[in-house]
C-alpha cells in the first residue's frame, strides 16, 4: 500500500531547493518582505535554511522524475485543461476503464513549464520565448561576502553572470531541472546524484541499473515476480498542490537567494490556478495526483517493461473534506498529504485489506480526479 506516496517527486522539492520557498513562504514574503528579503537583525532566515535543507538528501530524493516525458514541455502537460473549482462526481472503475472527464477546458495553463522568469513567459507560446543557453555558461567572479554575515551559499559562488544566465534561459521544463541544479548547487547535486536518479530506462535488463540509486525510482526499475501480490495506490484530492512557479530576480542578489517566487503573479478569473506567483493542480496539498496516481493507473497497470509480471494495480482516492467543527481534530475525511491517516475511508479500506479483502472486493479503482485521462496523454514506452 502506497500512501500518498510522491513515486515521481514533487515540484514543490524543486522551489526548496531553488529558492527555499514554498507557497506560503512566498506569500509571507508579499505580506512582510523585510522579514526574508533583508538582513533584519543578522537573521538571514532563509539562507540559514537553505543552508541546512541542501545537506538534507531526502529532498532531493523528490526532484520530480521521468523529465518532460511525465510532466510536460513547453507547450503541453498532462494536466491541461484543469479547473480548481469545478467538482465532478465520482466515478468507480474497473481494471481495464478509464476515467472520463467532465472538467471545463477553457483556461489552459502549460504546467511543463515548472519555473518560468515572469507571468508573460509562463503562459506564452515556445516559438515566443528566446532563450539563452546556460549550460555551460561562465559564472564569472564570486561574490563577495562582504555585510551578509556568515552564512554562505553556493550562490555565492555563481557571480552575476552566472545569476543572469539562469533568468536569460526564461522556462524550464521537468527536463532541465537537474541541469539546472547542478549549475546553481553543482556541490549538493554532486552528492545527489551519487544516490538518486530522474531519468527514464531505455533497456531495464542493462546491469547498470542493478545500482541502488536507480531504486526509488520507479521508471528506472521493475516490480517483482509477485504475480499473488496487489498494489494500491492511495492518496488524498481535492486540494489545490503546488505544480510550477513564476520566479523573479531577486534585488538583493549580491548578499542573498538571488531568486524568488513572484507573488505579484496572480489571476482574478475564480478558475484560474495562478496565486501569488503558483499554479496549482488537483492533488494532496504537497504531491500532485500525476506523481502520486501514475504509475498504477498506466505505469504499471497490466503486464509493462516495469511490471513484467503482472501484479494488479489499483487507484483509490479520497476527496478531501475540511473539519466541521474544531472538535473534530484534523478531520476524519481530510485528504491532506499528513492528515489523510486520519480519514476514517482510507483506515476502513487498509483493515479490509489486511483482513484478507482484494482490490476487486473493494471495488476496483476509486476515483475522483483525472488521473486516467492524464495518463493517457502521457506518451511513455511500456
Amino acid at each position: 500500500m502506497n500512501i500518498a506516496g510522491p513515486l515521481l517527486g514533487v515540484p514543490k522539492a524543486i522551489s526548496g531547493l531553488f529558492s527555499e520557498e514554498a507557497k506560503d513562504v512566498a506569500v509571507v514574503r508579499a505580506i512582510a518582505p523585510g522579514v526574508l528579503d533583508k538582513d533584519l537583525f543578522r537573521i538571514q532566515t532563509l539562507q540559514h535554511i537553505m543552508k541546512m535543507t541542501r545537506t538534507w538528501d531526502s529532498t532531493m530524493s523528490m526532484i520530480p522524475k521521468g523529465g518532460d516525458t511525465i510532466w510536460g514541455g513547453l507547450d503541453w502537460s498532462p494536466e491541461e485543461g484543469y479547473v480548481p473549482n469545478t467538482r465532478k462526481q465520482i466515478s468507480t472503475f474497473d481494471n481495464h476503464s478509464k476515467a472520463q472527464s467532465t472538467k471545463s477546458k477553457t483556461n489552459r495553463v502549460h504546467y511543463g513549464k515548472i519555473i518560468s522568469f515572469g507571468k508573460d513567459i509562463a503562459r506564452a507560446h515556445s516559438s515566443q520565448i528566446q532563450r539563452t543557453e546556460f549550460r555551460g555558461a561562465v559564472k564569472g567572479n564570486n561574490i563577495a561576502n562582504n555585510g551578509c554575515g556568515d552564512v554562505w551559499t553556493e550562490y555565492h559562488d555563481m557571480g552575476f553572470s552566472g545569476i543572469n544566465a539562469v533568468t536569460e534561459y526564461k522556462a524550464y521544463t521537468a527536463g532541465d531541472l537537474v541541469d539546472l541544479l547542478k549549475y546553481v548547487a553543482p556541490k549538493m547535486m554532486a552528492r545527489g546524484s551519487a544516490h538518486f536518479s530522474y531519468g527514464i530506462a531505455d533497456n531495464l535488463d542493462d546491469p547498470k541499473y542493478a545500482h541502488y540509486k536507480y531504486w526509488s525510482n520507479p521508471l528506472e526499475t521493475k516490480l517483482p515476480n509477485a504475480t499473488d501480490m496487489e498494489i494500491f495506490s492511495m492518496y488524498g484530492v481535492g486540494i489545490p498542490t503546488e505544480r510550477a512557479y513564476v520566479y523573479r530576480q531577486s534585488p538583493y542578489a549580491e548578499c542573498y537567494i538571488p531568486f524568488q517566487i513572484d507573488t505579484s503573479a496572480s489571476e482574478e478569473d475564480e478558475d484560474t490556478c495562478l496565486r501569488d506567483g503558483v499554479f496549482t493542480v488537483d492533488g494532496d496539498e504537497t504531491v500532485p495526483v500525476l506523481s502520486t496516481g501514475f504509475m498504477s493507473a498506466k505505469g504499471w497497470r497490466g503486464k509493462t517493461r516495469f511490471n513484467p509480471s503482472g501484479i494488479k494495480n489499483y487507484v483509490r482516492e479520497y476527496e478531501h473534506a475540511p473539519p466541521s467543527n474544531f472538535l473534530e481534530g484534523r478531520g476524519t475525511q481530510s485528504g491532506a498529504h499528513v492528515d489523510i491517516m486520519g480519514n476514517f475511508a482510507l483506515i476502513e479500506d487498509i483493515m479490509r485489506v489486511a483482513a484478507g479483502a482484494t482490490g476487486d472486493d473493494l471495488g476496483g479503482d476509486h476515483v475522483y480526479s483525472d488521473i486516467f485521462k492524464w495518463s493517457e496523454k502521457i506518451k511513455l514506452e511500456l
